[in-house]
């Protein structure tokens, strides 16, 4: 309950800085260019298409069912309802946000800046509430090496709908916050459920996991992006490199997009540590 709540403040402090304080929304616009730039090349922006598509409504149904059959099978009634709570209520939230908040930004800053209606981002929180659903359907021992997928899928299609300038990077950020926030509301519903004994509503929290075992995977994940990017650093050192001076901002935030997506992740795997 306490991460639901700290997930919601943190959502509206978002909101206030994206839509009212000038410096962050410079920072938002900037990033926002560094994506867009990536995006020009032909097979940047034929990739990043096939990777935000995964979170277009038709196949993002199918997806869904995964986890809520995952956890059906593993007879958490309790834990496949509050799966459908989880993907429904952040989805339809979001939904209910963008028109609500709608306002244009940055239109001084950025010559086609995306929709008015665009905070927060609908894929963004399709895609980590199926992520963190995934983290709650699997077992104990899988969790962690979930979390780590999971926390990549959602930075992936996030940087892929950024290079088709699709939103401002600040609309990931709150896509991701209320996806979080209905994770934690309905893992504690379920805990507390749990706690009162039926053990269809018990989440599964199986064996304990040492520390190791449980940041293990998302670690190794950090690691391999960073080794990916060490090899493309390699393989065109100068273009890179100065890219990456044009745009210093967006190098910020890309990093601070891929931290908040394992973060998330990889938190509420913790969370359900014994």
């Amino acid at each position: 309950m306490a991460g639901a709540v700290a997930s919601v403040a943190l959502l509206i402090l978002t909101w206030y800085a994206v839509f009212h304080i000038r410096v962050i929304q410079h920072a938002d616009a900037a990033i926002l260019s560094g994506f867009a730039g990536l995006g020009v090349r032909p097979h940047v922006s034929s990739a990043a298409s096939v990777i935000a598509g995964l979170c277009n409504p038709k196949p993002y149904v199918y997806f869904c069912a995964v986890p809520v059959l995952l956890a059906l099978r593993r007879r958490r009634v309790w834990v496949a309802v509050a799966i459908v709570a989880i993907l429904l209520g952040a989805n339809v939230t979001t939904q209910l946000l963008k028109p609500l908040l709608a306002e244009p930004r940055a239109r001084d800053l950025i010559a086609s800046p995306p929709s008015a209606a665009s905070w927060p981002s609908g894929h963004a929180t399709a895609a980590m509430s199926l992520a963190l659903c995934m983290v709650i359907a699997v077992p104990a021992r899988l969790r962690p090496l979930m979390a780590a997928l999971g926390g990549a899928f959602a930075v992936a299609v996030s940087y892929s709908f950024l290079a088709l300038e699709w939103h401002f990077p600040s609309d990931v950020f709150g896509g991701f916050l209320v996806a979080a926030a209905w994770t934690l509301l309905a893992v504690a519903a379920v805990l507390t459920a749990g706690a009162r004994g039926p053990s269809a509503a018990h989440i599964g929290l199986g064996p304990r996991l040492t520390m190791r075992e449980a940041v293990g995977p998302p670690a190794l994940t950090a690691l391999a992006a960073l080794g990916l990017a060490f090899v493309v650093v390699i393989a065109r050192p100068g273009e890179v490199v100065a890219y990456a001076r044009l745009h210093e901002t967006f190098v910020l935030g890309a990093v601070a997009i891929a931290a908040l997506g394992l973060a998330l992740a990889t938190g509420i795997m913790l969370m359900l540590r014994r």
